[in-house]
C-alpha cells in the first residue's frame, strides 16, 4: 500500500502503525529535506523490509506515475499529506490540486480504497485551507472509489506551545476568559491506529470520520492549569482580548489591498482568530453549536498524560506548523 505525507509526526506514526499491521508500505515522499533522509535511514533501520521510500515531486501526475507507483499496482492509499501553512496558495496546491493528481494516479495504479485525513475545522468553512479540503473531499467521495474521511480534533502538538513558558514562570496565556472554546486532543499514535484501522473496518468505509481522543473535552484555562498543577504553582494566567486579534486581522486586510504579500499574513491572522474563537468538536448542524458529547473518541492517551511525560523531560513536543502559540 501507499502512505503519502509520511515524514510528518502522524504520518510518521502511521507507517509504524501499518508494518506493525504487517503491511508493504511504500512512502512517497518530496525529495531534499533532511526530515526526509531521515525518514529513509529510519525506514531502513528500524522498520526493516516492510516501508520503503519513493523521493516523488506530489505536483506532477508524470511524476506520481513515473518515480510514485513505477506501473506497479496497490491496494490502499493513505493520505496524512497537508499544506504546510494554511495559506491560500499553499493550501490550494496541496490540500486540493496535489490530491487531485494523486487520486487520479491512484485510479490508473487500481487503488481501491483512499483514505484520508482532513480535518474537523472543515465542517465550518471560513479559511482557504478549509475550502481547499472540502473541494477534494468532495471529489473523492463523487470518484466512485471507496474512501474513509477522517477528521480529527485538535493535535497534541497544537497544545504544547505553551509548556516552556510555563516553566520559564510566564503567564498562560488565553482568550476571553480561557472558557470560550474546548477540544478531545488525539495522539498522533491513536490517530495512526484509527487511520490503519479504516483499511479493515468496513463501518468506516465510504463516511466522514470525526474523531477525537478519550475523556472530556477541555478548555484552554483547564490546560493551563494543569501545567501550573505539575509544577506545583499557582496559575497564572494573562487574558488576551479578543479585539486585538480583531484589529490585527482588520488592519492586515486594509493593508493587503494596497501590499499584496501582507494578504498571507491576514489569512495567517485569521487562521489565528478562528483557533481562538471555535472549538474542535462536532458541529450540530441543528442548532449551530458544538456538541462534547456527541464527538466521537478513540484511543487511550490524554493530553494530560502528554503533557506529564514531557514536563518530566521523556518526550519533546514537536510542533511544527500546527501551533496555536
Amino acid at each position: 500500500m501507499c502512505l503519502v505525507g509520511a515524514t510528518g509526526t502522524i504520518g510518521r506514526e502511521t507507517l509504524r502503525a501499518l508494518v506493525k499491521r504487517g503491511h508493504d508500505v511504500v512512502c512517497f515522499i518530496r525529495p531534499g529535506t533532511d526530515s526526509r533522509r531521515s525518514l529513509l535511514l529510519e525506514s531502513r533501520k528500524t522498520l526493516g523490509d516492510g516501508a520503503s521510500v519513493r523521493f516523488v515531486d506530489v505536483s506532477k501526475p508524470a511524476s506520481l506515475l513515473r518515480d510514485g507507483f513505477q506501473g506497479e499496482r496497490f491496494d490502499a492509499i493513505i493520505s496524512c499529506m497537508a499544506s504546510r501553512t494554511g495559506t491560500p496558495k499553499d493550501a490550494w496546491a496541496i490540500d486540493h490540486q496535489a490530491h487531485l493528481h494523486l487520486l487520479s494516479m491512484a485510479q490508473e495504479a487500481g487503488v481501491s480504497h483512499f483514505v484520508q485525513l482532513s480535518a474537523i475545522c472543515v465542517q465550518k468553512p471560513i479559511l482557504e485551507f478549509q475550502h481547499a479540503k472540502l473541494a477534494f473531499e468532495r471529489t473523492l467521495m463523487a470518484s466512485g472509489m471507496k474512501y474513509s474521511i477522517v477528521r480529527p480534533t485538535a493535535f497534541f502538538k497544537s497544545l504544547s506551545g505553551q509548556i516552556e513558558r510555563v516553566k520559564r514562570g510566564k503567564p498562560f496565556l488565553v482568550f476571553g476568559d480561557g472558557t470560550l472554546t474546548s477540544c478531545k486532543p488525539i495522539s498522533d499514535n491513536d490517530l495512526a491506529v484509527y487511520l490503519v484501522d479504516c483499511l479493515e473496518d468496513e463501518l468506516r468505509w465510504n463516511r466522514v470520520l470525526p474523531i477525537g481522543g478519550p475523556g472530556d473535552a477541555i478548555t484552554p484555562k483547564q490546560q493551563g492549569e494543569f501545567l501550573f498543577g505539575l509544577l506545583r504553582r499557582p496559575p497564572l494566567f494573562r487574558k488576551v482580548p479578543l479585539a486585538m486579534l480583531d484589529g490585527v486581522v482588520g488592519v492586515l486586510s486594509m493593508f493587503a489591498r494596497v501590499a499584496p504579500p501582507l494578504a498571507e499574513k491576514a489569512e495567517l491572522a485569521r487562521i489565528g482568530r478562528y483557533y481562538a474563537t471555535e472549538s474542535m468538536l462536532l458541529l450540530n448542524p441543528a442548532t449551530g453549536s458544538y456538541d462534547a458529547a456527541a464527538t466521537p473518541s478513540t484511543g487511550a492517551e490524554t493530553i494530560f498524560d502528554y503533557y506529564r511525560s514531557v514536563m518530566a523531560g521523556e518526550r519533546a513536543p514537536e510542533r511544527g506548523e500546527h501551533a496555536v502559540f
